[in-house]
């Protein structure tokens, strides 16, 4: 690690485990780049990175990183939210109920 390196993390989730990879990138690192150099892709290697942020805010491929940075890398949604509270409105419950 050299002293001006950049600490982030790269942060994935599935229903059944989730990871965080912290890794050290030098100034300048894009979030593309620090997403392959993290490894999470050999881990889950059917990976969509066609929606990522950082720190819950959509960013592109070449966003360059800053020191802290958490990458997020979001699954694709398997129901509309709007449709899953309307159908639950339907039903008389609430998203806290079940």
């Amino acid at each position: 690690m050299a002293d001006d390196d950049l600490r982030v993390e790269v942060v994935y989730a599935t229903r059944e485990r989730q990871w965080l990879i912290a890794l050290d990138v030098a100034p300048g690192t894009t979030v593309s780049e620090a997403i392959h150099a993290s490894g999470i892709l050999e881990h889950c290697p059917g990976i969509d990175l066609t929606n990522i942020g950082v720190f819950g805010e959509r960013v592109g491929h070449d966003h360059q990183l800053e020191s802290g940075d958490r990458i997020e890398i979001y699954r694709p949604l398997i129901a509309d939210p709007k449709d899953a509270r309307r159908e639950l409105a339907r039903q008389g419950k609430s998203m806290g109920q079940r």
